[in-house]
């Protein structure tokens, strides 16, 4: 690796170039970001995750780049045509549109008209047309006239190297790309008779926006509507007066053309607008692409962080329900460990319509298994779904509802991984399990979901699946180690994600835990098949051993580290009451004492150190909220319930690049535009919300027809109208970009956004409606539940 890459990074991240090489260096060397986040400290500078991930991706841009500057070299050398001027140039530039810039000349080519003219003897007459403008052209053209060719082809012929060598020019082409760039705009229209079929992208049937001020979240609407035949997409230049342009005039100038040359300028004129403008178009709509596709993929990846890292429920029994009409509501009950413990299929919804019969059924299951949580998918059917758990708790009381995602349940519930967990149980069924015990910890249960089924993009099916596939899988293994993982409980997609472990290790450390029992240390891992000493220095301190042999192992201390460890509890006189390490884990009187730099050697730092008192006074913390429910507000249940001016409690589903989604329990997320999220201006809606926040918001305005909802947190503004438009427009007003952030009616994709509205692509994070107050229960359904041994107990009974 050249060194001039290692400064470059450095300079980007700004930090010293030592901390990047000994970074790249440990990254060569099969090191995990993680790994070398939380244990290399003092080798890198104290490089944080987000540094790392950074440098990891410029490394790999620089590492492309540099393969492809030598195969320009080598191509350009085997022609001939390499010398020193040309050598530095290609060694000097910084980006792969430059690199092609210059490439671009000496690119093996189909024969051109440039070619053809030139094999025909016409590049002197470009030559002499182009250096003495005051020529006449036909007359120059004269000596050129063949039987075969005459004077007007000659100078056609001419016409055609010139325009090639205007086109291939690096550094016009450079500044003009960079002008049209800053000066240009994006024109779309409505293709002749597609406004009806093409109504979802009516807001850019008579569209113009400037490119640098055209967010991410349009610009791939803008292209999926190109896409789909409905618009018809213009990259034009500035609007100037004049027959001659500024880019005509650049040309000019570059090759000291005098305009008043009416050959020559008819030349300029010609290359700008068949040459130089088409390949533009091109670079500059990939470069739209490009960085619509980079903000799509850190939104995705931001609110996946977010729904990974949400507050766990934790070890308490929950009984999933997966809504459905016509082929039921599916139920599962999970115990404290995550063990399915009973499954059932009810039909309480048309039109069956068993509603007394589902109840009862649910009731029984509740009591007999202790049930304390009720999770309920947020599909089709879940407000309904909703009500008839609302009905239960008033028969059981205790029970707590809580609505969450079922995004990806179906790809869980029909993937290899389901059938080997859960074998011989009904595909339908697996989904409930899924939805309760993405309840009680959302990290452990979506790890086994391909993250791109996890529904919490904008336009995911419209950007690169490679970039997005990279980026989402950086954000898991972050997330899965951030938190650590119970080696003798983990799934085998769980342990996947462990740093230093692929999928292989993983089934051997299942099938090794399955065979032996539990794993009593940490030390016991060397012993799984194929998990050498360099796998278990990167996985060892993110495994968790609770109530083994060493009270170390449930910390995130490395084992390397343990010796560190001991010595610092020698040095506060524990060892001389009889107890071991154990008395000094939680000790926060003892830890306070410690001096951190005592214990620095070469080998440990002080950020090490320091990091293994802090983790040594609350070892295994998770670092993930508490567990908290929103309260939806009674009689709000459906679009009809709402009024402007309203102030409701919601669940922040999504965020996107104009908003951020939010469920207030009427089965239609509503949004709140960024412009209504704060007094000040808002550069990204992040920094004011993220998934799953617990929101207060005022209802704006209710399209009941649109089934379309505009929110605000500015609490104290009265209603805003005009909030309510920008709502409409860069996002409610958008049925896909709408839908793409977690509206849940009806389904695929719409739009210009990704659907996100169907039964599993809500991209829902769990909410959490209220628990509603108990009431007797009488007539016909108390006489079933009585009937079915559920009488003791009830309220009334």
């Amino acid at each position: 690796m050249s060194t001039s890459v290692h400064q470059k990074i450095a300079e980007e991240l700004g930090v010293r170039e030592r901390q990047v090489q000994v970074a790249v260096e440990l990254l060569d060397g099969g090191a995990t970001v993680p790994f070398i986040a939380r244990y290399r400290k003092e080798a890198t500078g104290t490089l944080d995750d987000a540094q790392l991930r950074t440098l990891e991706e410029r490394l790999r841009y620089l590492r492309e780049m540099e393969e492809r500057r030598a195969a320009i070299l080598e191509s350009v050398e085997s022609q001939g045509k390499l010398d020193d001027a040309l050598r530095a140039q290609i060694m000097g530039a910084e980006t792969k549109a430059r690199l092609e810039d210059i490439y671009l000349p000496f690119k093996p080519k189909r024969r051109t008209k440039a070619q053809i003219a030139r094999e025909a003897g016409l590049e002197p007459l470009a030559d002499r047309l182009l250096g003495d403008p005051s020529l006449d052209p036909q007359q120059a053209a004269a000596p050129f006239v063949k039987e075969d060719l005459d004077a007007a082809a000659a100078l056609e012929g001419a016409r055609a190297i010139l325009v090639e060598r205007f086109a291939e020019d690096p550094d016009l082409i450079g500044d003009l790309r960079e002008r049209l760039w800053s000066k240009g705009r994006m024109i779309a229209r409505v293709r002749d008779g597609k406004e009806e079929a093409g109504a979802k992208f009516s807001d850019y049937f008579d569209f113009a926006e400037p490119l640098t001020r055209l967010p991410s979240h349009r610009i791939l609407a803008l292209y999926r509507g190109e896409k789909e035949e409905i618009l018809e997409l213009t990259l034009t230049p500035e609007e100037e007066d004049g027959e001659v342009t500024a880019y005509e005039r650049a040309i000019a100038h570059r090759f000291e053309i005098p305009l008043s040359s009416r050959w020559l300028a008819d030349t300029v004129r010609w290359a700008w607008r068949t040459r130089v403008l088409v390949r533009l178009d091109l670079d500059l709509r990939l470069r739209l692409r490009q960085e619509a596709e980079d903000e799509a993929v850190r939104v995705f990846a931001a609110n996946l962080r977010d729904l990974l890292l949400a507050a766990p429920a934790g070890t308490r029994t929950t009984m999933g329900l997966d809504p459905g009409f016509r082929t039921g509501v599916k139920v599962a009950i999970v115990d404290a460990t995550g063990k399915v413990v009973a499954t059932e299929t009810i039909y309480p919804h048309k039109p069956q319509g068993r509603w007394d019969e589902a109840l009862a059924t649910l009731g029984r299951l509740a009591k007999q298994h202790n049930v304390d949580l009720i999770s309920i998918g947020n599909g089709t059917a879940s407000r309904e779904t909703d009500q008839l758990a609302a009905d239960l708790i008033k028969l059981v009381p205790g029970l707590t509802k809580i609505m969450v995602s079922e995004a990806g349940a179906s790809v869980y519930s029909a993937s290899a991984f389901a059938s080997q967990e859960l074998p011989g149980m009904d595909v339908s069924l697996r989904g409930a399990v899924s939805i309760a015990r993405r309840l009680q910890d959302p990290l452990a249960e979506l790890v086994k979901i391909d993250p791109k089924s996890i529904g919490v993009g904008q336009y995911q099916h419209d950007i690169s699946e490679t970039k997005l596939s990279r980026s989402l899988d950086a954000v898991v293994e972050d997330c899965v180690n951030a938190v650590g993982v119970d080696v003798n409980t983990a799934s085998a997609p769980l342990l996947t994600r462990v740093s230093g472990i692929g999928s292989g290790l993983a089934e051997n450390i299942v099938l090794h835990r399955d065979a032996n029992g539990p794993f009593r240390s940490r030390t016991a891992l060397k012993e799984v098949p194929r998990l050498g000493p360099k796998a278990y220095e990167q996985a060892a301190g993110f495994l968790r051993i609770r109530d083994g042999d060493d009270p170390l192992d449930v910390s995130s201390v490395h084992p390397e580290a343990y010796s560190v460890v001991h010595k610092i509890f020698e040095s506060t006189g524990l060892k001389a009451t009889g107890g071991d390490v154990s008395a000094l884990i939680g000790n926060t009187s003892a830890l306070r004492a410690v001096k951190p730099q005592d214990f620095v050697d070469g080998t440990f730092g002080l950020p090490t150190i320091t990091d293994i008192l802090t983790e040594l006074d609350k070892p295994g913390r998770d670092p993930r909220p508490a567990f908290k429910t929103a309260t939806f507000k009674e009689g709000v249940e459906k679009l009809g319930d709402l009024e402007p001016g309203m102030i409701l409690e919601g669940v922040v589903t999504n965020v996107a690049a104009f908003g951020a989604f939010v469920d207030i329990g009427v089965h239609q997320d509503g949004l709140v535009h960024v412009s209504a999220m704060s007094k000040t201006f808002v550069k990204d809606p992040r920094d004011i919300v993220k998934p799953g926040d617990i929101v207060r918001v005022k209802v704006l305005d209710v399209d009941i027809p649109r089934a379309r909802i505009s929110l605000t947190l500015r609490l104290e503004d009265e209603a805003d109208r005009r909030k309510a438009a920008d709502g409409r427009r860069d996002g409610a007003g958008r049925d896909g970009e709408r839908r793409q952030g977690g509206g849940r009616q009806g389904g695929g994709q719409s739009g210009g956004g990704q659907g996100g509205g169907g039964r599993r692509d809500g991209g829902k994070r769990p909410q959490r409606p209220r628990q509603d107050r108990a009431e007797p229960a009488g007539g016909a359904l108390a006489d079933a539940l009585r009937r079915a041994g559920l009488d003791k107990g009830l309220p009334g009974s």
